[in-house]
């Protein structure tokens, strides 16, 4: 295998992707395996090669570090293929030093860097890692190789995919994208990039629209495929999680065919390198972010690139193909090729010393300080290990012979190694054999043609190892004169909705649902409805609570006003009316008709006609518990005047039958005490109700969702239904006896008057009852005021009507002789 080598007296070993594509042929070149070519010389990894030999040169000029003992190397290229990282690998393995009794089996070298790919670096590492030998990576990030189980003597410099996923998923978060499509490589690096990429993001509500998969040994058609996948989705946003040469091809159809105005996420593998950073790359790459491991400028690296020369060593690998490429001819004599090859043979005079090519531009190397600083790790480990303590100490003598370094010691010290380099970088390995993660944030811009990388922000870790992203311009540039464009599968769901997902699609993609009558959502992409307290109600919006409206029976609304006049006229009809009787008291209508129970039985009709007030209003503790009491108590102070006044006309038509003395039973004296005692045991009841169970204001809601109605809650039914069945007793009973009292014989039909106003007061408190249950709200209160007044006005008009009308537009017929009726001579006093 073609290798750059420098003997020394410790070896360490390079493995780099120097050609980037395997290609299977049945002709062999050069040092090449029969039936395989290399091909794709990638100047970028010619560099990361010349970088080792320059770190390697540095520290053997160094006085302090290994003195007295020389560094060696052999790099191997690896065609950015396992099988051939694993080919190099055991090559490098098997050499043997000078073979003696004790350490025949030593490897010819004692560390390996090496690879650039996971892939690689997985076939390798879990290969040799059994032989304890140590392996630094400068550029395989795939989290799966901090496994220690699986992978012991594996160590690397650049941080671990597990840090970038995070930083990139913190990234999307902060641009708002929540929904964006993501490129995979088919390998370890890409795979398990993605994967952890997806959990990250998934954390913070980010979907995942879909994840294309590509590689650079791929046929066309699976890129087309990829390119397909991207057109027909909705997604602005793109991540790659590729290497450079599986992206490439894709990168190509995506500018052959002219997609634009995606936003494109570049994972470290291929954000800075040389050959997607073009100005023809950057009319549908422009603007790509992505994160790159710190950079650092060499002193004196520069000298050292222009000095490499083919005519210095004709046999060193890499060197006539980098030749070719720089100066534009083959330094190499013309009968090494096939006369199909028509290149240019050098004349012996180009040099490198004006070189303007963009591959001496030493100002910005990422993975080149990588591989630099792997370098400087194993040197220091060595150090460690051959004179037992850490290079910059007073000078002692080796503590170990250079012949007896095994490589499982170089692993124990540098899983110990700790240093701070020249340029003040703290180098370390953490216990899963990765570096401290720090990421720098880049931007694709293009300016004066060309495209430059713009460093926009950092993620590194913070106190107590947090990661935390800062961006230090917030206005990316996408192109120019616009910015970055917003990615989601569904808009956000406005205040006064909720998101509704949709079967079968990700979370990202959703219906927005107005939310349901007394829930809201006072915010823009709520996921759910809040529902509003008991006191409130959604807004026409839904996105705000609002009080709901508190609904009585007032006074200043028209059914309020209407039932206070109707209120107010039967009281002032009753006062009328008691003042008529008292006016003409001597004369014998109201004498026939028991002035003194008239009176009781108006001015209990008074006080009827009252009773509605105590409904009308806000109800308080006071006017709950007076107007229930108040209208069972004046109700029966009614109807026991009824009462009396029937059984005393009852009495008058016994007493007109010969040999019958009961009339002289129920004089005026028995005639209160009916009243007394029947209006008694009804206010019994109220004060037994008042003081065990008594109505109490209360507010309801079962009416209506956006009304609160006060009203009074009875406290105790059972004494409500008790107070309205004793008051129908009484009219029962004076129904039934008025009824057997209708046929007087005379003028003065006192109990047919009686009668009718029995009928009406039953009838109403009947048809009340129903109306009562089924009436929402304050109109139950209104059922109950106009039952009330209805059957108030009917005992009114029934009972006094007939004899106001005698006494004020008759009273010619106000006689004795026309009140007692021409068939009945005894006198009696009723």
């Amino acid at each position: 295998m073609p290798s750059l080598v420098k003997k020394g007296d410790i070896m360490i070993g390079g493995i780099f992707p120097v050609f980037n594509k395997e290609i299977t042929s049945t002709v062999s070149f050069q040092k090449k395996p029969p039936g395989v070519m290399c091909a794709g010389f990638d100047m970028r990894v010619f560099r990361w090669t010349q970088i080792m030999i320059f770190a390697v040169e540095e520290i053997n000029k160094d006085s302090v570090l290994l003195p007295n003992i020389s560094l060696g190397y052999r790099i191997l290229d690896s065609c950015a293929s396992p099988t051939n990282s694993l080919r190099a690998a055991l090559t490098l393995a098997s050499e043997l030093e000078e073979v003696n009794l004790t350490s025949f089996c030593t490897p010819a070298i004692s560390a390996l860097i090496a690879e650039s790919g996971s892939s690689q670096s997985i076939a390798v590492a879990g290969t040799l890692g059994p032989f304890h030998m140590p392996i630094v990576s400068y550029f395989s990030t795939c989290a799966c190789l901090s496994n220690r189980a699986k992978y012991p003597t594996f160590f690397r410099t650049i941080p671990s995919d597990y840090f970038q996923a995070k930083a990139l998923a913190a990234l999307v978060k902060h641009f708002g994208w929540e929904w964006i499509g993501a490129i995979q490589s088919d390998n370890d690096y890409g795979r398990n990039g993605v994967l952890a990429f997806t959990e990250e993001v998934k954390k913070l509500g980010v979907c995942i629209a879909f994840v294309g998969t590509v590689l650079r040994t791929y046929p066309m058609d699976k890129i087309l495929a990829v390119v397909e996948m991207i057109k027909q989705s909705t997604v602005k946003v793109i991540l790659a999680f590729v290497p450079e040469g599986d992206f490439y091809p894709l990168m190509n159809e995506v500018l052959k065919q002219n997609i634009t105005g995606i936003q494109w996420i570049a994972s470290e593998a291929w954000i800075t390198a040389p050959r997607p950073s073009t100005p023809e790359m950057y009319q549908a790459f422009g603007g790509t972010l992505g994160f790159v491991v710190q950079k650092m400028a060499i002193p004196n690296f520069k000298p050292f690139l222009t000095n490499i020369s083919p005519y210095k060593d004709p046999s060193a690998a890499f060197v006539n193909d980098f030749w070719e490429i720089i100066v534009g001819c083959r330094a190499d004599s013309p009968d090494k090729h096939t006369e199909a090859e028509k290149t240019k043979i050098c004349t012996g005079n180009e040099t490198l010393i004006n070189s303007q090519d963009v591959f001496f531009n030493v100002t910005q190397l990422r993975v080149s300080y990588n591989v630099y600083k792997a370098v400087y790790a194993i040197a220091h480990a060595l150090h460690q290990l051959v004179f037992c303590q850490p290079a910059g100490e007073k000078r002692m003598r080796p503590c170990l012979n250079v012949s007896e370094i095994q490589p499982k010691e170089v692993t124990y010290h540098l899983q110990r190694v700790n240093f701070r380099n020249q340029f003040g970088d703290h180098v370390f390995f953490d216990e899963n054999g990765d570096p401290p993660a720090s990421y720098d944030i880049i931007n694709w811009q293009l300016r004066n043609g060309q495209v430059e990388h713009v460093t926009l922000g950092h993620f590194a870790s913070a106190e107590n190892g947090i990661y935390k992203l800062s961006i230090q311009e917030e206005k990316i540039v996408w192109r120019t004169g616009e910015t970055v464009p917003t990615s989601v599968c569904s808009g956000v769901c406005p205040a006064g909705t909720r998101k509704a997902e949709i079967k079968g699609k990700p979370a990202c993609c959703f219906d927005c649902v107005p939310c349901a009558e007394g829930t809201i959502s006072n915010s823009s992409g709520a996921t759910k409805c809040i529902l509003c307290p008991q006191e409130y109600w959604s807004n026409e919006r839904k996105d705000e609570c609002i009080p709901k409206t508190i609904e009585f029976l007032t006074y200043h609304e028209p059914m309020g006003i209407a039932l206070t006049v109707v209120s107010l006229l039967g009281a002032s009809l009753s006062i009328i009316t008691m003042i008529i009787f008292i006016h003409h008291r001597e004369t014998p209508v109201v004498k026939a008709s028991n002035s003194e129970l008239s009176c009781f039985l108006l001015f209990s009709l008074f006080l009827c006609c009252l009773c509605p007030l105590t409904f009308i209003g806000r109800p308080t503790v006071w006017t709950c518990m007076l107007r229930h009491t108040a209208f069972g108590v004046t109700f029966a102070l009614c109807i026991s005047c009824i009462l009396g006044k029937t059984i005393v006309v009852v009495t008058a038509f016994r007493a007109t039958q010969p040999g019958n003395k009961v009339v002289g039973k129920f004089g005026p004296a028995q005639q209160r005490i009916i009243v007394c005692s029947c209006t008694l045991i009804q206010v019994v009841i109220c004060i037994l109700w008042l003081k065990l169970n008594p109505p109490l204001p209360d507010r309801v809601f079962r009416y209506s969702n956006k009304k609160i109605v006060l009203e009074c809650n009875t406290g105790s039914n059972a004494a409500y239904y008790a107070v309205l069945a004793y008051i129908g007793i009484l009219a029962v009973i004076c129904l039934v006896l008025a009824f057997l009292a209708r046929k007087l014989p005379d003028n003065f039909n006192e109990a047919k008057f009686i009668t009718f106003s029995m009928l009406i007061f039953c009838a109403v408190w009947i048809t009340f009852i129903p109306a009562y249950v089924s009436s929402p709200g304050k109109f139950t209160v209104a059922v109950e005021i106009f039952a009330i007044l209805s059957s108030s006005f009917g005992v009114l008009i029934c009972i006094f009507a007939p004899k106001c009308y005698i006494i004020l537009v008759k009273p010619e017929k106000n006689t004795r002789k026309h009140v007692m009726g021409t068939n009945i001579h005894k006198k009696i006093t009723i």
